[in-house]
């Protein structure tokens, strides 16, 4: 296996298992056993467990992007209907996931954005990524008159994203899809004033 496949797999299954138990209950041990490395070859990849998750970091953040790319590329349908086809691909996925995990990269924010600095920073420019693919479809909105003229995108988006997250949270507590279901009728028939 060639460093750069040996890396990537270290990333890959620390990512998972990050995603399942947090960056602290995460071990490095349990990371090299279960991507089959030789006990010690992680100190050759990275630095430091800091310096392994802020690659992890990027990882979510590129497996986000490979998953709303096509959904919000998809121009057959309308920009606020882009918008419904996102809250709906994920509110499946977590179906399907049993009402775990959530985000991780809301999770890792709320578990180390008050503790590290380059976590904090990295944190942010995802979140930052995630609001910027909300003001692009609803800037599309606004010019096709979907979404409402005197609506500030910046504000609306990182309310979305925040709310989003916070459904999340509680979606992790009443083990269902009501939480996320309410927020996107919210965004949709409120704030986009959408009609059913």
């Amino acid at each position: 296996m060639v460093k750069e496949d040996t890396k990537q797999k270290i990333i890959e299954v620390g990512a998972q298992i990050i995603h399942q138990k947090g960056f602290h209950h995460t071990g490095i041990q349990e990371v090299i056993k279960a991507a089959g490395i030789p006990k010690g070859s992680f100190y050759f990849y990275f630095a430091s467990k800091e310096d392994f998750g802020i690659e992890v970091i990027d990882y979510f953040r590129n497996k986000h992007r490979e998953i709303v790319t096509p959904i919000v590329s998809d121009t057959s349908l309308s920009p606020v209907k882009r918008l419904e086809r996102l809250f709906d691909w994920y509110i499946n996925r977590f179906i399907e996931m049993d009402y775990t995990c959530g985000c991780p990269i809301g999770n890792l924010s709320q578990e180390m954005g008050d503790l590290s600095s380059a976590f904090r920073n990295k944190l942010k420019e995802s979140f930052d990524g995630m609001v910027q693919v909300i003001v692009g479809l609803l800037q599309e909105g606004k010019e096709t008159g979907e979404v409402p003229r005197d609506l500030d995108l910046e504000e609306a988006a990182n309310f979305i994203v925040s709310g989003w997250h916070g459904a999340l949270i509680r979606m992790k507590i009443v083990k269902n899809t009501e939480p996320l279901e309410n927020h996107k009728r919210f965004i949709l028939h409120t704030l986009l004033r959408q009609a059913d």
